[in-house]
């Protein structure tokens, strides 16, 4: 997990105790600022299948985003020799592996990141993926100058759709709930916030559909990062930036 950014200067306790709240955004990373998604599913479904495992694709790709533990829990019989979990997880991540030199921002990603940072918005990466393969889409992205703080699996004890990967972004970005926003593409990441009290954006890069999202509860839905950054000012970011 990355350090938040030093300040220029401390203020002193009458200062701070005047200044506005620190407000910001914690941002899913797979299928909301990479295109990563379907790579996930495909990797998932050679995994699967090399352990003997014939699981249809169209199961895998729904519950990407959630983590690796409960999605192999959701798709393998409970009576399944549980011994071949970790390879099956491992198989995953080789084989995912292979993309990373290829990996792509979604369009817009990279732009609403900045445009976050200069409407004074805390920003957090929250991955549930580890640590390299985040290193890796954080290469894609090119936009560590903008991030505050960057949490991985390694931060949260249960992943996605408990709330522990955000909660440890609130800690990494010294912010409480009712000054942050989530921005996913999952219902996992919609569930995820509500448990910590949190509004969730979603965009539909990840091929989760609006209505879906929607129903999960987000409150918002945009096509993409770039559709949201065309509609900032308006948009529940835009609105908490200036302090609404």
């Amino acid at each position: 997990m990355t350090a938040p950014r030093t300040p220029d200067s401390a203020p002193d306790s009458a200062a701070d105790s005047a200044a506005p709240a620190r407000r910001g955004v914690l941002f899913d990373v797979d299928g909301t600022l990479i295109d990563s998604s379907y790579l996930h599913t495909v990797a998932w479904w050679h995994a699967f299948n090399q352990a003997g495992h014939d699981v249809p694709m169209h199961r895998i790709h729904r519950l990407i985003g959630m983590g690796s533990e409960q999605l192999i829990d959701e798709l393998l019989p409970a009576d399944r020799d549980t011994d071949q979990d970790d390879a099956i997880g491992a198989a995953h991540g080789a084989l995912f592996s292979v993309h990373w030199p290829g990996l792509k921002p979604t369009r817009g990603a990279t732009e609403l990141l900045r445009r976050c940072t200069d409407a004074g918005l805390v920003v957090v990466l929250a991955s549930s993926s580890n640590v390299t393969e985040v290193a890796a889409m954080r290469e894609a992205l090119g936009s560590d100058d903008v991030l505050t703080a960057v949490t991985t699996a390694t931060d949260a004890e249960q992943s996605k759709p408990a709330p522990d990967i955000f909660a440890a972004a609130l800690e990494a970005g010294d912010l409480r709930p009712e000054h942050a926003i989530v921005v996913g593409d999952a219902r996992w990441d919609v569930e995820s916030a509500w448990k910590l009290g949190l509004d969730a954006v979603c965009v539909t890069s990840g091929g989760i559909s609006e209505t879906e999202l929607r129903e999960a509860g987000a409150v918002a839905v945009y096509a993409d990062p770039q559709a949201l950054l065309e509609d900032f000012e308006t948009s529940p970011l835009g609105r908490l930036a200036a302090g609404g």
